[in-house]
C-alpha cells in the first residue's frame, strides 16, 4: 500500500476512527489525540502491513492500542487528581445521549467495543476478531452477552419510565 492510498483510507474512515475512539475514550480531545497519533504511527509503520485488504483492520487496531495507551495514562493521572472524576461527571451531564447510546455505554469495555465495531461500524465478526486480536467465537460470545445485558437495561428503563 502506498502512502497516498493510506491517506485515502484514513480520509474515508474518518467517522469510523472517531466512533471507535469514542467507545474507549470519553473526552473528544483524547479521541482526537489518539486518532492523530494513530495516523502518524500508520504512516511510519506502513511497511509492516502485509496485505492491503487488511489495511482498515490494521488501522483500527493501531487506533485501539493508542486509545488504550491514552486511557492508561489518564487512569494514572486520575489517581493523582481525584477532582478529574468530578469534572468528568459534570461534563457528561451536558450531553443529551440517546437511550440506546446510554445503554451501550453502561457495558464494560470488553463488550462495548465489539458492539460498536459490529453494529455501528458494520465490521464483520471476522474483522472485529482481527481488530481485537481475539477469536471469532469470542466476538460472537461477547456480542451475545452484550445483547442480553442491553435487553435487561432497556427493560428496566421501560419499567421505570
Amino acid at each position: 500500500m502506498t502512502k497516498e492510498e493510506l491517506g485515502q483510507l484514513i480520509l474515508s474512515s474518518e467517522r469510523q476512527l472517531y466512533a471507535t475512539a469514542k467507545t474507549i475514550l470519553a473526552d473528544d480531545q483524547d479521541c482526537a489525540d489518539a486518532i492523530q497519533e494513530s495516523i502518524v504511527k500508520a504512516f511510519t509503520k506502513i511497511h509492516t502491513l502485509k496485505k492491503d485488504r487488511y489495511a482498515k483492520t490494521w488501522l483500527i487496531r493501531i487506533l485501539i492500542n493508542e486509545c488504550y495507551n491514552i486511557a492508561r495514562q489518564k487512569k494514572m493521572s486520575e489517581q493523582l487528581d481525584e477532582s478529574y472524576v468530578e469534572n468528568l461527571t459534570c461534563h457528561e451531564e451536558h450531553y443529551d445521549y440517546s437511550e440506546l447510546y446510554k445503554a451501550v455505554n453502561t457495558l464494560k469495555e470488553e463488550l462495548r467495543v465489539p458492539v460498536i465495531l459490529y453494529y455501528m461500524e458494520e465490521f464483520s465478526v471476522k474483522e472485529v476478531a482481527q481488530i481485537l486480536d481475539i477469536s471469532e467465537g469470542a466476538v460472537q460470545k461477547r456480542l451475545a452477552r452484550a445483547r442480553e445485558k442491553l435487553k435487561k437495561v432497556v427493560q428496566l428503563e421501560e419499567i421505570f419510565a
